[in-house]
């Protein structure tokens, strides 16, 4: 019952038809993988700064810093 107010009134995002509760958000099943492949493909991206590799190597996992330790 849920996903029927998620959808009420929503078009799908890939085709625009009325989205289904049983594919929310999308009408249907092809409409869902389309938008998957999408995010796989990397079509879709969140932006985010560039992490320098240099920097991750510094911090071990336990959050200290390994040059400390020379």
């Amino acid at each position: 019952m849920a996903a029927s107010l998620v959808t009420a009134g929503r078009p799908c995002p890939i085709c625009t038809k009325p989205a289904v509760p049983e594919h929310a958000p999308f009408c249907s099943v092809r409409c869902a993988d389309i938008d998957l492949h999408r995010w796989l493909s990397g079509t879709y991206v969140i932006p985010a700064e560039p992490v320098d590799d240099d920097e991750d190597a510094l911090i071990s996992p336990d959050g200290a810093d390994d040059e400390s330790d020379r």
